[in-house]
């Protein structure tokens, strides 16, 4: 429940511990009772990675990452990963699960990503997830089972031969409702669907099912309004840091056809090495194909979910899944620091 009003701020330099109800009590079959997961989601390059660290410092919490790139190891420039800096500041999970030719499907990384949440339910009682990958907060948030179809290599192999392409337009035909929501240049998700369906005969759309877990959820968003000049500044300066040199490195031990080097920004760091674009237009592209991609979260975060977007009027979303229980209740936030909101809100919720 959240209360009416918060207590006075605790300087934000230190750990926010007393007061708050950090572990479950109560009967755990009460809504009330069960462990509170915060949600902070929003488009590629809103700010998330800062306002996550200085939360975790504050709530003595971990940064549980749900970002479907930086789940690979080698990957850093071009997602965005946080530095060895900040993973030295505040504990982070869920990132360098895998090498980038190992892909992880849904079901896997759901698995792992509700190993790392029990493990701070059992600690602190509430757990930080944060990410921008719509798919994997569904999976973890609402509950979303998807089939149980282990990967084939094989087959995957078989669909790489084909060429991304002609792979999309074989969902096309086949299943749709899929093929709609996956973007054509998405060989990971295209080769997935088109895995499950050959496993099983059916589409992968058709055997979801949801299964909501027994937590209270915060959902917290970012949507600054200056988006596409952070998209722009944040393209400048992973070429800046590195990203060429990354992709040349990727590129030398899985080749060209490993599908995530065909993702935004190693796409166009590779056409850069190869000498068909300069440096200005791979910039360029990076960031518009990453407004793009954007774009597409924000459709995404609009459709499924009712976060408090931080540093504007919005709607508190604390959720009980399922409807069981719990509550929610419209709150508006004046503009200003997020952390503060943010720790205002969290506060709330833990009572």
């Amino acid at each position: 429940m959240i209360a009416s009003s918060s207590p006075p701020e605790p300087p934000l330099s230190e750990p926010i511990q007393e007061g708050l109800s950090m572990a479950p009590s109560g009967d755990p079959a009460t809504p009330e009772a069960w462990p509170v997961t915060i949600a902070l989601l929003g488009p590629t390059a809103s700010g998330k990675t800062e306002l996550a660290m200085e939360m975790a410092e504050a709530l003595d919490l971990a940064v549980l990452s749900v970002d479907s790139r930086q789940l690979y190891r080698g990957m850093d420039v071009g997602t965005a990963k946080p530095t060895a800096a900040q993973r030295a500041r505040v504990r982070h999970e869920l990132l360098d699960l895998r090498d980038p030719d190992q892909p992880i499907n849904l079901q896997e990384f759901t698995a792992l990503a509700l190993e790392a949440i029990s493990a701070e339910h059992r600690r602190r009682g509430v757990a930080l997830l944060v990410g921008g990958s719509g798919l994997y907060l569904e999976s973890l948030l609402r509950g979303l089972a998807p089939p149980a179809v282990p990967p084939q290599p094989l087959l995957r192999a078989q669909l790489q031969a084909l060429g991304q392409p002609l792979c999309h337009g074989l969902l096309r035909q086949a299943d749709p409702d899929s093929a709609a929501r996956i973007a054509p240049a998405d060989a990971v998700r295209t080769q997935r669907a088109l895995e499950v369906l050959y496993a099983t005969g059916r589409p992968l759309a058709s055997q979801r099912n949801h299964q909501p877990p027994r937590w209270r959820i915060l959902e917290l968003g970012l949507q600054p309004t200056d988006l596409p000049q952070r998209i722009r500044r944040r393209s400048q300066r992973m070429f800046a840091d590195g990203l060429v040199e990354e992709t040349a490195a990727l590129l030398a031990r899985y080749g060209p056809d490993c599908p995530l080097l065909r993702t935004m920004g190693y796409d166009e760091a590779g056409q850069l090495l190869a000498g068909t674009i300069d440096l200005e237009r791979a910039i360029a592209l990076t960031a518009q194909r990453t407004r793009q991609y954007a774009k597409r979260q924000r459709t995404w975060f609009r459709r499924r979910h009712n976060p408090l977007w931080l540093g504007r009027e919005g709607a508190a979303a604390l959720t009980t899944p399922g409807g069981e229980g719990g509550s929610a209740r419209a709150t508006t936030t004046p503009g200003g620091d997020l952390l503060r909101e943010a720790l205002q809100v969290t506060r709330e919720v833990l009572g």
